[in-house]
């Protein structure tokens, strides 16, 4: 029987369908352009390859094909008839993601885990700022990654993927020295591995070392392939470095080059929720003129994100809602209302009062925006997503404290985030407090 790079079988008399099978999973771990390719290939090789099918169809969820992703699922699961336990179990639980039913894939994954727990592309569902832990709504969520990585991590080893996700695991849980030591690590295991140039960002982020992640990026991204989906959100990470240092002229190019709307090749969550919020960032900046970009962001949104349901990219829609004015953000924050009453909102009210602190930030009562952004801090983790795209909501609650004439509060958060790691944009903020103080 042939086996993928875990020594795992795979149910296919094809040399090159196998073959094209784990290129296709290593570039799915590794983040990089090929995986599409990869599995059509399989396919192609194997028509009968549940396993080809069934990675194909989470591509086309990414990326937001939802109808070949649902038809591509139900052929996986025909297949899977005839194939190990462990596949039909890899195409169940691959299947509910797809169909919209995260509590169960999460309790399958954890369960197939203890029976198979080098099956890599279930464990990564658990992972990541947008993995099942992460849009869970649970606060624990970082937390619960490292731990669900720890768990298995004998079973690993030095596996280069494997460590990418143990060391992002570690920065998003606040260990920030073996965080980065192990991006580090990864790194030198495979540098074709935009994960591991993610968790890095991360790291050197979250520890303020703005400089060395800049440094690190511009060095690394030349070769990698731009078609790659976290290519746009890795350029986010060095407008997050300009921004820092006040460089406003360089996060918009950044934008305008990268990530804007623009026939990229890249996920719509990636590309709605990094336009967004490198905007908003931008607008807290006081960089002006954004009124285009923020109109061409919102008629994203409102393609992709029609309704409420993805609830990062609902917080994230409130951002260019309440910005651009009209009736979208209250049919919006309706919609959520819902959602929150009939217990579907996984967030719970969290998002609810996130969403209001933005509206009344961009209407300019900064005291609404107060009382509705400061109680929602504690629970600013259920949404989802990294520390540093949660940040965001921390840095307009900032903003709205000096907006308002609180100088007192806005000094207290600011002194609390200087004391994890140094910032120039917050030791300015804390200028600023001091002065009207």
């Amino acid at each position: 029987m042939h086996r993928d790079r875990y020594d795992l079988g795979l149910t296919t008399a094809s040399d090159r369908a196998a073959a094209h099978y784990r290129n296709g999973v290593d570039c799915m771990l590794s983040a990089w352009h090929g995986a599409e390719d990869a599995f059509d290939q399989a396919i192609a090789a194997d028509p009968g390859f549940a396993l080809a099918h069934i990675g194909r169809a989470r591509l086309h969820q990414l990326n937001m094909e939802g109808g070949k992703a649902r038809a591509m699922a139900a052929q996986a699961r025909e297949l899977a008839a005839g194939a190990t336990p462990r596949e039909a179990s890899h195409v169940e639980i691959m299947a509910a993601v797809i169909e919209s039913q995260p509590k169960l894939a999460i309790s399958g994954a954890e369960a197939h885990l203890e029976q198979y727990p080098r099956d890599a592309l279930v464990l990564a569902l658990l992972l990541g700022a947008f993995g099942l832990y992460a849009f869970s709504g649970r606060p624990d969520h970082d937390a619960a990654k490292l731990a669900i990585c720890e768990r298995h991590a004998r079973h690993y080893g030095e596996d280069w993927w494997f460590v990418s996700y143990l060391g992002w695991s570690h920065t998003e849980a606040g260990n920030l020295s073996t965080g980065r030591s192990l991006s580090e690590r990864a790194m030198g295991l495979r540098s074709a591995n935009a994960n591991a140039a993610h968790g890095l960002s991360h790291a050197m982020f979250e520890q303020g070392d703005m400089a060395a992640g800049r440094q690190f990026l511009a060095q690394w991204m030349p070769a990698h392939d731009r078609q790659s989906f976290l290519h746009g959100h890795l350029a986010w990470h060095v407008a997050l470095t300009a921004l820092d240092a006040g460089d406003t002229d360089t996060a918009l190019a950044i934008y305008e080059q990268h990530i804007k709307p623009a026939g990229r090749p890249y996920p719509p969550l990636n590309i709605f929720t990094d336009g967004a919020s490198l905007l908003w960032r931008l607008t807290l900046a006081g960089r002006a003129g954004l009124e285009p970009h923020w109109r061409e962001i919102s008629a994203y949104g409102g393609k992709y994100f029609p309704q409420a349901g993805a609830h990062f990219a609902d917080v994230h829609f409130a951002l260019a809602a309440a910005t651009t004015g009209g009736e979208a953000f209250g049919t919006r924050l309706a919609q959520l209302e819902a959602r929150e009453a009939s217990g579907k909102l996984l967030p719970g009210q969290t998002a609810i009062e996130l969403c209001r602190g933005i509206r009344s930030f961009a209407e300019g009562d900064h005291g609404g925006a107060i009382r509705h952004l400061e109680p929602a801090m504690s629970g600013l983790a259920r949404i989802g997503g990294s520390h540093a795209q949660r940040e965001l909501w921390e840095d307009t609650l900032i903003v709205a404290y000096l907006r308002a004439g609180q100088s007192d509060k806005a000094a207290s958060r600011i002194a609390a985030r200087l004391d994890r790691r140094p910032s120039a944009r917050d030791e300015a903020w804390s200028r600023a407090a001091q002065g009207a103080a």
